[in-house]
Parts: C-alpha cells; sequence; structure tokens
C-alpha cells in the first residue's frame, strides 16, 4: 500500500508540474491585460508537435528543443500583434471570445500541417525505470519535475530582479499609474504573451515523451490549466504553481484509488468548487471581479 501511494504521488506531482507551468501562462496574461487567454494550451501543443517534427527531421534533441520552444513563442507573440492589439480597447468578454476563436483557429492550422495522428517524443535519457521505496519513476518524469522547477525560479528571479520583470508586475498592479510613470504597458502585454507561450512551449516538449502529443492535445491541458490557476487563484504565480501540483496530485490519487474513469472529470470538479466556495482561489489576487 505505501509503494502504491508514493506511485499515485509520484505521477500526480509530473502531471501537476506541467498544469503548473500552463497555469502560470493563464496568470502572467490575465496580471498583464485582465484576459483569459484560452488558447493556452494551444502553446503546449506547438512546442510538443514542433518538437516532434524536428527531432523527425534529423535535429538531435538538444537542438529541436529549445527551437519548438521558440516556435511556440513567435506564435504567441503573432497571436497578440494580430488578433490581441487590434482589440486593445474591447473590453474582457471580447478578449476571452478573441482567444478563444484563436484556439480554434491553430488547432485547424494544426491539424492541415500536421495530421491527426497520435505523436512521440524520444525520452531525453532513456526509458528504464528508476526504483524509489517500492515505487517507479521514469527518467522522463524527473525531467518534467526539475525543468518546472527551474523553470518557476527563472520566473522569480526575472520578476524579482530584472526592471523589465518588475515592470510588468507594476502593470499587473495598476496600468494607469504604470503608464504614468513611464513602462511602455504596450511592451509588457506583448512580452506577457511570448513569456506565457514559452512556458506553454517548454510544458508541451516535457510532456510529449510521457503522455504524446497531437494536434488536439492543448484542449485538455488548456482546461486543465485553467482550473489549477482558479484553484490557486488566478493572477497569483505561486498559487498557480500550488493550484497545479494539487490537481495533480488529486488526479493520480483519484485515479488510483478509486477508478481512470474520472481522471478527467476532477478537474471540472474542482472549477465548480472553486467558483461556488472559493471564487478568489487558495492564493488569489483580490481581483477576481475582473473575470
Amino acid at each position: 500500500m505505501h509503494s502504491q501511494w508514493l506511485q499515485y504521488v509520484a505521477s500526480g506531482l509530473t502531471v501537476g508540474a506541467i498544469y503548473a507551468l500552463v497555469a502560470l501562462g493563464f496568470s502572467i496574461i490575465y496580471t498583464a491585460s485582465g484576459a483569459i487567454n484560452f488558447a493556452q494550451g494551444e502553446f503546449v501543443m506547438i512546442g510538443g508537435m514542433s518538437a516532434v517534427t524536428l527531432v523527425g527531421a534529423g535535429l538531435p534533441l538538444a537542438a529541436a528543443l529549445p527551437l519548438a520552444i521558440l516556435a511556440a513563442v513567435m506564435v504567441g507573440l503573432l497571436l497578440e500583434k494580430l488578433a490581441i492589439e487590434p482589440a486593445r480597447h474591447a473590453d474582457t468578454v471580447t478578449l476571452i471570445i478573441i482567444t478563444i476563436g484563436a484556439s480554434l483557429l491553430l488547432r485547424g492550422i494544426a491539424q492541415v500541417l500536421w495530421d491527426k495522428r497520435v505523436h512521440s517524443l524520444p525520452a531525453f535519457s532513456g526509458d528504464a525505470p528508476l526504483r524509489f521505496m517500492g515505487a517507479t519513476v521514469l527518467p522522463q518524469s524527473l525531467w518534467v519535475l526539475g525543468g518546472a522547477a527551474l523553470a518557476v525560479a527563472a520566473l522569480s528571479w526575472f520578476f524579482g530582479r530584472t526592471l523589465f520583470g518588475k515592470a510588468m508586475l507594476a502593470t499587473s498592479y495598476n496600468p494607469l499609474a504604470a503608464r504614468l510613470v513611464g513602462i511602455n504597458t504596450r511592451a509588457v502585454l506583448f512580452a506577457s504573451f511570448g513569456l506565457a507561450a514559452m512556458l506553454g512551449g517548454l510544458g508541451g516538449v516535457l510532456i510529449a515523451p510521457i503522455a504524446f502529443t497531437s494536434y488536439d492535445a492543448g484542449i485538455m491541458l488548456g482546461l486543465k490549466g485553467f482550473a489549477a490557476a482558479m484553484l490557486g487563484g488566478l493572477g497569483s504565480f505561486s498559487g498557480a504553481v500550488l493550484g497545479g501540483l494539487l490537481l495533480g496530485l488529486a488526479e493520480g490519487l483519484g485515479a488510483g484509488f478509486v477508478s481512470s474513469a474520472y481522471k478527467d472529470a476532477i478537474a471540472f470538479v474542482i472549477i465548480l468548487g472553486v467558483l461556488f466556495f472559493l471564487p478568489r482561489g487558495l492564493l488569489g489576487a483580490g481581483r477576481s471581479d475582473r473575470v
């Protein structure tokens, strides 16, 4: 029983780390614009599918992975420039509808550019499982957890130590005051989409060797990342990480001790529960009225 618990916890933390990266993308764009970017899951798909294509073309993993993440970043910046910027004076609901339309468009383009099949990416350091206290852990799971931890640490450094990171935080707290002191809030919004896409692309390349990827892989990952952001508190970066890990643990334990058939339903139950009983989430910034 003890090894079973560890097995479910390990699998839950692995997928929870990906949810945390997606949730961070939601929170970054929400703090910059007040909008919820429902195309966030497509950045995960683009990262994974681009990596598969580049590795299939003969590039080594060390070169393919950064290029795949860069592809997701470029799509994120194009989305902001072509879809969000022209509607910058629109209300929040309109921006949300635009991101939903962008998600459908990106999924359609991916279906044409690639195909409908499920693709896999080679594991970064082999498939031989590691044993720990009776539980087996894939080496790729350690890459997922380590990559997510490094991303969170890099974000903490960026927002805490760099001038542009502090400008992004200032814009999230009070956009008008930020503009009055000379911060280019347009550049902040543009960069926030690139940063969110980078996190999504990173999640896509990390999870592809475990969960595989396809043109529609971003749908469920995007919804679960949104659930994690809501659970932790939309707009809270630490809440996004906490929400992702908790959601992953809930899925892992629920699938192990209840039934794997209900695994996907857990995220939607959590969304409903948060909306009804904890609308600001666990660590939420006090701005949920903007949703």
